[in-house]
């Protein structure tokens, strides 16, 4: 069958007009494997014995950015990004190292600090985001979503760049977490799976406004508790309990649960026992 010329027609021009304005996913995700395996030698392809290595591999490192974010910004900004993102890379792994340490000590699984920078997906998780918010704080078009989601698809955990988070945040098991894009995460603070931190609302005019919920010091969220709302605040020292569904704020030291009845019969009290109960 030949094809439609008009078909080949428009897909030649928007080729043309989308061209290397944004990066492949792939490319990104080398990227920021590099990134990760340079700063944390357990995610390391290779063993770094040199100072000398290190430079090199930053330098690189820094040329490979500015050339993720050609075609977003221009070249002068691009540099300036990419700079600024180097010079805060101490921080940036002191903040994710210490991540990694809340995490061996709130999971009693957990063995050692390699154990968790190798296998545990919520220290992917937020060492990605760390990267990812710092340049969306710059104002980078794009590309932090871009880290977002490769952090998302390979870990199930999916934080919005924005979201605010404070030092040692802990993510026990992570699958299906939620951070919007206006939530802000404490000090010390504990999620567990399938745990959101959504929006009332997902009406498009709302944006630009704080739309998820803020979360205060060392709180702990249980698993699949979902907290909405732009105005919600969950205080210091609270624990939220699974299944909860919260829209309104709660003061410090709370204990939020969910109150259910579970029921419990023998087998053979029933005529006729179905395979499962809905």
């Amino acid at each position: 069958m030949d094809p439609d010329p008009d078909l080949v027609s428009d897909l030649a021009a928007t080729h043309l007009r989308g061209s290397r304005a944004i990066p492949l996913r792939r490319e990104v995700e080398g990227w920021m494997d590099d990134l990760l395996g340079l700063l944390f030698p357990q995610l390391a392809s290779t063993v770094i014995r040199e100072p000398g290595d290190i430079l090199a591999g930053l330098g690189d490192l820094q040329a490979r950015l500015c050339d993720l974010v050609r075609g977003m910004v221009d070249e002068r900004q691009g540099r300036t990004v990419s700079e600024q993102l180097f010079s805060s890379l101490g921080v940036i792994r002191e903040q994710v190292a210490r991540d990694a340490e809340a995490i061996l000590e709130g999971d009693p699984a957990a063995e050692s600090l390699d154990e968790v920078i190798s296998a545990y997906p919520g220290f992917l998780a937020m060492a990605t985001h760390r990267v990812a918010h710092h340049l969306h704080h710059q104002g980078l078009p794009v590309l932090p979503r871009l880290f977002a989601e490769v952090a998302h698809a390979r870990t199930g955990i999916d934080i919005h760049p924005g979201a605010s988070i404070g030092r040692a945040l802990c993510i026990d098991h992570g699958t299906g977490i939620v951070v919007g894009e206006t939530a802000v995460i404490g000090d010390d603070v504990k999620l567990y799976q399938g745990v959101t931190l959504g929006a009332l609302s997902v009406a498009k005019g709302a944006s630009g406004t704080k739309r998820h919920p803020t979360i205060e010091d060392r709180v702990v969220i249980y698993a699949n508790a979902t907290v909405l709302g732009g105005e919600t605040v969950v205080g210091h020292d609270s624990v939220v309990g699974g299944n909860v569904w919260l829209t309104s704020s709660v003061g410090p030291f709370s204990l939020v649960y969910h109150s259910s009845r579970v029921r419990v019969r023998q087998v053979g009290e029933m005529l006729d026992p179905p395979d499962f109960v809905i």
